[in-house]
């Protein structure tokens, strides 16, 4: 009966501690939530950070760069960033703007709808390989395992190597990898049914 005694003593010191709460601590608690909330609704993760003193990462050459503001409409439409800044290191291939304007007439427009997010977002990772690629590896490799986890094929033709049909005209190190400027939009295979 003594051990009855003092479980129900247990019992109770707990129901007190629980009952006692402190009105600063709901009150913590709903700014927390409301924080919480707002946090959600903005765009988050390391892509947001400001770091001016850096080796600028994929994603900043993108933004810096004259030639690829059609890639950074993408990137931002697909809402990928954070794949562009991550610690890597990554091979990103980045179409210029007339590689993108060479797709089909209205095929930009159609990606950039919210409804066609998950399909540019395909697109976009299929231009990112992990690992920092020189072009001399790469003239080494049959192919190159992308993030959208399918192939692309190394090709090598006088010497350098053409990804996916795609020529490097430029490479740039980055913080994070290596930005190997292309000729060509990369389109992923589709998928046999």
């Amino acid at each position: 009966m003594n051990t009855f005694k003092q479980l129900f003593f247990v019992l109770a010191c707990v129901s007190l501690l629980f009952a006692c709460k402190d009105e600063n601590q709901e009150a913590s608690t709903t700014n927390t939530v409301t924080e919480t909330e707002k946090t959600t609704t903005e765009r988050s993760g390391q892509a947001f950070i400001e770091d001016d003193e850096a080796t600028p990462n994929c994603l900043q050459i993108a933004i810096g760069s004259p030639d690829h503001k059609t890639l950074v409409a993408a990137v931002q439409a697909a809402q990928v960033e954070n794949a562009l800044v991550n610690v890597g290191p990554l091979t990103v291939f980045a179409p210029t703007d007339a590689a993108f304007a060479a797709l089909p007439e209205g095929t930009i427009d159609d990606l950039l709808k919210p409804e066609n997010k998950e399909v540019l977002a395909n697109i976009l990772k299929y231009h990112v390989t992990p690992g920092n690629l020189s072009t001399s590896i790469l003239t080494k490799l049959p192919k190159l395992g992308q993030a959208n986890n399918q192939y692309v094929q190394v090709e090598v033709v006088d010497g350098k190597p053409v990804i996916g049909g795609a020529n490097i005209i430029a490479s740039v190190k980055a913080g994070n990898g290596i930005v190997h400027v292309v000729d060509k939009v990369l389109l992923p295979p589709t998928e046999e049914k």
